[in-house]
């Protein structure tokens, strides 16, 4: 891995308070211009060290950008987008869901890069405010040690007695990656978001964590390779770094079927180094981007042509199915207050 040695992590107490009042940026932001004459950029992101070192400082090799990073998590980005919009600091929102930005349209521009050709089927920019980069999906995490004997190769195993107890999931209603989990299980069991026959899986799994719910998303996969859960409801990404650092654990790829969902990236509206944005969005999906994705990190890439490391499993060995991305981000709440309603009934 590359050390990150030319990216600059600004987040300081200076640049909240202009963002949060609006006021002006700083004389070398202000310098720059949307012509492209600016050599800089400015990127909100959640996103992991790992992404970030594997990306930027080759962008920056690349164009001769210099990078400033706000790092946070996705909703509270998204939120300082909204209070500077009538002053933009950012010029790149890189990461979050759809739903995230499809919710926030009215923050990004219409951009589409033309590298978007190259994408794979159903992953390319519709919206035109949002390209995709890469998808994680939806996986047991399994710890071998502990699972002996138990066979663990779908969600239907996961209803298994000598499991009660020992299976990690966080909880939907605070965490992404769960919520994620609780739509692909809907959808693999029941072939929708409504259908009693998912709903009723859902009650019986419930019944089978007996009552243990992870404390978030990270402590569920943590679990497991620590030692404390059999398997864990987890996603791609941190599942396969566990087994390619040497972790007793294995990844499994739901045999009902697994749902691949998308991370975004999108040009600020009204920022001031429009052209560097639209470089950088390019860049994402380029053959270099993409292949340093697949190579030095533990997430898909999208492209056509990217080359992935030997510990990702090719996804033409996945049962892949479809989620209606538009619809789940519409009915949230709706799926996620059925949740709660019968995880409390349960527990009761």
């Amino acid at each position: 891995m590359r050390k990150w040695l030319s990216v600059s992590i600004i987040i300081t107490m200076v640049v909240l308070v202009l963002s949060a009042c609006g006021g002006s940026k700083t004389d070398e932001a202000a310098s720059g211009s949307s012509s492209g004459s600016s050599s800089k950029l400015v990127v909100y992101t959640p996103n992991s060290e790992a992404m970030i070192n594997a990306l930027v400082p080759a962008f920056e090799k690349q164009t001769g950008i210099t990078v400033e990073l706000v790092s946070a998590g996705s909703g509270e980005l998204i939120k300082r987008i909204q209070s500077e919009k009538s002053n933009p600091y950012a010029d790149v929102m890189f990461g979050g869901a759809y739903a995230l930005f499809n919710d926030n349209a009215d923050l990004f521009e219409e951009y589409v890069s033309p590298n978007d050709k190259d994408l794979l089927e159903g992953h390319t920019n519709t919206t035109g405010i949002m390209t995709s980069y890469v998808s994680d999906g939806s996986v047991l995490l399994v710890n071998t040690n502990l699972a002996g004997s138990i066979e663990i190769n779908g969600y239907e195993d996961l209803l298994n007695p000598e499991l009660k107890g020992k299976i990690a999931m966080a909880d939907p209603a605070n965490s992404s990656s769960a919520f994620a989990q609780l739509t692909n299980m809907l959808k693999a069991m029941g072939g929708d978001y409504t259908s009693e026959a998912g709903w009723d899986y859902v009650a019986k799994l419930l019944e089978n964590l007996d009552g243990k719910i992870a404390g978030g998303s990270s402590k569920a996969h943590k679990s497991v390779a620590d030692g404390e859960y059999v398997v864990a409801l987890t996603y791609e990404d941190p599942a396969v770094s566990y087994v390619r650092d040497g972790a007793p654990v294995k990844v499994v790829y739901p045999e009902e079927g697994t749902v691949f969902l998308d991370a975004v990236a999108g040009v600020v509206k009204g920022s001031s180094n429009q052209d560097n944005a639209k470089k950088f969005i390019d860049f994402l999906i380029s053959s270099e981007g993409q292949d340093a994705l697949g190579q030095e990190t533990t997430n898909r890439p999208l492209r056509t042509d990217a080359a992935i490391g030997d510990f990702m499993t090719p996804i033409e060995q996945i049962q892949v199915i479809d989620e209606d991305v538009a619809y789940v981000a519409e009915h949230k709440a709706a799926i996620v207050e059925r949740y709660t309603e019968l995880f409390t009934d349960i527990a009761e």
